[in-house]
């Protein structure tokens, strides 16, 4: 991968790239220069409040694996909550910016880059907690490739430790052709984000900058219940869903849905 390169490059038939390993030429340098547009760290603090600090100390985490790390964001946030960070990322470009957004902010993070489907070749310790946020686990196009990431995910926990993983509300997508409202996740008024094509296998989306810059992201339109499904048959006994930081969400489409799955033993299993 060029990481300078200003070109995303999507081959003659862009809506044929459903491979796992283009994310490395989707976050190219000039992307992620303006990714903190598309979130805005101060809006998003806003809508999503403490939400992700009191379920990981509800559950008694302290050393927390950031698996997603994009621009620094959460391990920012959790790193000025008390807790222990390490921040992994398998695209050099992103790790290379949240190291720099937290120095910015007086935080050097413990960085590591690494592909979730060998974490544990790079990462060699144990965590209360794993979060896999920023609906990054939708760029994992292949079944076996989710599966090996949840494992190494599930093998890299804690006895009783817990694993909060989001998506996108893609069911909503696909059914009810939903357009996300942004008012949670990706919180700046300055760009646009929309799925310019959806079918069972892919969600292509657009991303406008007020500069006139677009860029794609290719991702699998995960369905709720099917990433529920692979959370227990990995190992994990118990899955509560929240839709936008809500437990009960029925009465409207949430924009993302949020798993929390816990590794701790529950004879039966349980979920909610």
């Amino acid at each position: 991968m060029n990481d300078s390169s200003t070109t995303q490059d999507y081959g003659e038939a862009p809506l044929e790239v459903r491979d796992t390993n283009q994310y490395q030429a989707e976050y190219i340098r000039s992307f992620v220069a303006k990714w903190d547009e598309l979130i805005d760290w101060d809006r998003r603090m806003s809508s999503e409040g403490e939400f992700f600090i009191e379920v990981l100390r509800k559950h008694g985490a302290r050393k927390v694996l950031d698996a997603a790390t994009g621009t620094g964001f959460h391990s920012v946030r959790l790193h000025h909550a008390g807790f222990e960070v390490s921040s992994v990322d398998g695209n050099p470009v992103m790790l290379a910016k949240a190291f720099e957004n937290a120095l910015d902010r007086n935080i050097i993070l413990r960085t590591v880059q690494a592909d979730w489907r060998w974490l544990n070749r790079d990462v060699h310790d144990l965590y209360d907690a794993v979060i896999c946020l920023g609906n990054s686990f939708t760029h994992l196009h292949d079944e076996n490739d989710r599966r090996k990431a949840l494992a190494e995910f599930y093998a890299t926990l804690r006895h009783d430790g817990v694993l909060i993983l989001d998506q996108r509300n893609y069911d909503a997508i696909l059914d009810q052709d939903v357009e996300p409202s942004h008012d949670y996740y990706y919180c700046g008024d300055s760009v646009r984000a929309t799925p310019e094509y959806v079918d069972d296998s892919l969600a292509r989306f657009r991303y406008e900058f007020a500069g006139g810059e677009t860029y794609h992201l290719n991702m699998f339109p995960l369905r709720r219940n099917y990433v529920r499904r692979l959370l227990h048959e990995v190992g994990f006994q118990r899955v509560t869903t929240y839709g936008d930081f809500q437990q009960t969400y029925r009465d409207g489409e949430p924009d993302f849905f949020i798993h929390v799955a816990e590794k701790r033993y529950v004879e039966g299993g349980e979920s909610e």
